[in-house]
Parts: C-alpha cells; structure tokens; sequence
C-alpha cells in the first residue's frame, strides 16, 4: 500500500514544478503568431505523417473541451494554418492538415520554446530527464516506461 502522507507530498511536489515551469514557458507565446492552443494543434498535426492528423487525435492531446477545439480549428482554417477535411475511414471525423504556412510558423515558435524547454529542463541531468519522462508517463497511461517517445 502506497504511503498516504508520502503520496501527496509527491503530487504536490509535482504540481507546484509543472505549474512554476509552466509559468516561465508562458512566456515563449508572447511575441509569438501562435497562440499555445494552435501550437498544440500543430505539434500534433506536424508530427503526424503527412503532417494530417485526426481531428478526435488533436482533441485527445489538448486540455480544452472539444467544442473548444472544433472553435479553434475554424479559426486556425480561416488564419490559413490548416486545412480541414472528413476523414475518408471514418464518416463521422475530420481530418486536419498543417498548411506549409502552418508548419513554418510552427517550426519557427517550435525552436524558441524548444530552447526554452531544454533550458529550464537543464537542471537535471539525462538520466533524470528519463526517469521523470517514464515515471510521468507510468502515472498518465499506466503504460510500460519510454514507450511514447524512444524515437
């Protein structure tokens, strides 16, 4: 049986070192034409092979509701950031594009918040960077370690 007192001091631990990193990162969108709504949309989209990905896929890795995400994804059509599209094996989805537009916006916030990223994570040295992204990993999904992202 897990440590009561113990877990929530891990949890908490945890929260306050996503929330204060979260804070500092921020501030990568600032002068960015990218919002961290659409930056997430295009991460996803980007990384998907043909830079398409399903629409129920992006929804799946934000933090906003879907009608949220289907409002966003309009917009992002209209800003000319993706293309929207039904998804041809699945008559209910849709599928989403990174427009080249799209992908270079994405790629020039991309490598500013990625230095960011890789600055603030500098406090900790490699193997901890794995342990972390395992033990994190292991509480979202339950999945085995390293699973997602061994690439």
């Amino acid at each position: 049986m897990t440590d009561r007192k113990l877990a929530l001091e891990a949890w908490e631990s945890l929260f306050r070192a996503q929330h204060e990193l979260f804070d500092e990162m921020v501030k990568d969108f600032d002068d960015a034409h990218l919002s961290q709504a659409e930056y997430d949309v295009l991460l996803t989209a980007t990384r998907s092979p043909g830079m398409t990905a399903r629409l129920r896929d992006v929804t799946s890795n934000m933090l906003i509701s879907q009608p949220s995400v289907s409002r966003l994804i309009d917009r992002m059509v209209s800003r000319g950031l993706i293309s929207k599209c039904p998804d041809p094996e699945d008559g209910r989805g849709a599928l989403v594009k990174a427009t080249d537009a799209g992908a270079r916006a994405f790629r020039a916030l991309a490598t500013i918040h990625g230095r960011s990223i890789a600055e603030r994570m500098s406090r900790l040295d490699d193997e901890e960077l794995r342990l972390l992204r395992d033990l994190a990993e292991k509480l979202r999904t339950g999945s085995s370690p390293g699973s997602t992202y061994d690439q």
